[in-house]
């Protein structure tokens, strides 16, 4: 019972803190924005209640909606970019092959560090190293600067693909280690060999590890906004500006705290939603394929 007792003690002193610093530095702002998003406090000064305006406002408001209608397509094109290339990658570092356990550290490193500090890295090379190398090429397609462009997007998305590539990259290799190699040798007598195995065999097995990527990096690329602060600062003009970055902006700097706190809180509605929605729908495709 002593001993129960101590355990219980024990394990009191290491959750409680962590559970009044979350409250403290999380929910406590949280519920702090929740409740200023129904009043028009600009970040100083006095405020009001406006009750439901600024979120009624959220739908008319042209910036918004853009911003909305880019991120939706960033964190689209971001999802099935990374899920594909990381589980393809995840196939080829199962196999064996040379050098695969330094080869997984190599692929985990861009993911160790900073996303603000690979953005700087990543703006930089952009701006001084591909031009100097596509002048030299002749390459009129790499000789400017691709982030002054209106195809600056397409910059953050390569660099957000390479990064998040490591941590769903080692989350499939979880998933394919725990795949019985005695399938793969059954499937080998049958005939089933290449893409007809992976669809039959492999996929289905590591169905749950595909299901937490995806909510994962549909949540992540949704509140993109490191990447896009350090690459392009929400331009050229608005047109690398997510919702993430349109809230930060406009808020901090906009006095338009009051609003775009309404703002925030759709977003995490929104998030809310989708992912909930992604775990109905693949873990009813699981149910199915079990």
């Amino acid at each position: 019972m002593k001993t129960k007792k101590r355990t219980s003690i024990i394990l009191y002193m290491m959750v409680v803190p962590m559970a009044v610093l979350f409250f403290i530095f999380h929910t406590y702002p949280f519920l702090q924005g929740v409740f200023y998003s129904f009043t028009d406090w600009k970040g100083y000064g006095n405020w009001n209640f406006v009750g439901l305006r600024n979120y009624l406002h959220i739908f008319k408001d042209s910036n918004v909606v853009t911003s909305y209608l880019f991120t939706f397509k960033f964190a689209l094109l971001a999802t099935i970019l990374v899920n594909v290339l990381s589980l393809a990658l995840a196939c080829a570092l199962n196999a064996r092959i040379k050098f695969k356990n330094f080869l997984k550290a190599v692929y985990f490193v861009p993911y160790m560090l900073g996303v603000l500090i690979i953005g700087y890295v990543f703006k930089f090379i952009f701006s001084n190293i591909v031009p100097m190398v596509g002048n030299a090429l002749g390459i009129e397609a790499l000789s400017v600067n691709i982030l002054g462009t209106s195809s600056a997007w397409i910059g953050v998305l390569i660099v957000t693909v390479w990064q998040s590539l490591a941590f769903n990259t080692l989350i499939y290799l979880s998933g394919l280690q725990t795949v019985d190699k005695d399938l793969y040798e059954a499937a080998d007598l049958d005939g089933a060999v290449g893409l007809k195995r992976f669809f039959k065999i492999t996929f289905p097995l590591i169905a749950p590890f595909f299901t937490i990527n995806m909510v994962l990096s549909v949540k992540g690329f949704l509140m993109a906004f490191d990447q896009f602060m350090a690459m392009t600062g929400g331009g050229p003009g608005t047109a690398t500006t997510t919702i993430s970055l349109l809230i930060y902006k406009k808020g901090f700097q906009g006095a338009q705290f009051a609003y775009q706190s309404a703002n925030a809180v759709m977003l995490f509605i929104i998030v809310v939603a989708i992912s909930v929605f992604q775990l109905r729908v693949l873990e009813k495709r699981e149910e199915k394929v079990n």
